[in-house]
C-alpha cells in the first residue's frame, strides 16, 4: 500500500493512512482513559468522584457548544433567521428531555 500519494507535484498522505492513524490515536485515548479504572479498585472517594463528574461535565458542555450549538448558530444566520433562537430552543428542549426523564425514569 502507498502511503504517499502525488498529485500534481505535491506529496499528500493516502486518506486510508491517515483514517487509519486517526482511529488509532482516538483508540489509544479510550484504552489510556479507560485504564484508570484500574487505580480505583477499592472504590473511589466523594471528592475524587466530584472531581470527575466536574471535568466530564465540562468536556460534554465544550463538546455540545462548539459542535452543535455554534454550528446551529451560523446555519440560521446563513438562512436569514435570527441565529440564537433555534440554537436555545434545541438546548431547552434537551435540558426539558433530561429532566422529565430523571423525573420518569430514574427516580
Amino acid at each position: 500500500m502507498r502511503t504517499v500519494v502525488e498529485e500534481e507535484g505535491d506529496k499528500k498522505m493516502n486518506p486510508i493512512l491517515l483514517a487509519f492513524i486517526g482511529t488509532m490515536i482516538t483508540f489509544l485515548a479510550t484504552v489510556i482513559g479507560s485504564a484508570f479504572v484500574f487505580f480505583f479498585r477499592n472504590g473511589i472517594s466523594p471528592f475524587y468522584q466530584r472531581i470527575c463528574l466536574g471535568f466530564a461535565a465540562g468536556v460534554m458542555i465544550a463538546a455540545s457548544v462548539w459542535s452543535l450549538l455554534i454550528p446551529a448558530i451560523e446555519m440560521a444566520e446563513e438562512q436569514g433567521k435570527i441565529g440564537w433562537i433555534p440554537a436555545a430552543g434545541g438546548f431547552i428542549l434537551g435540558g426539558l428531555f433530561l429532566y422529565i426523564y430523571k423525573q420518569k425514569c430514574i427516580s
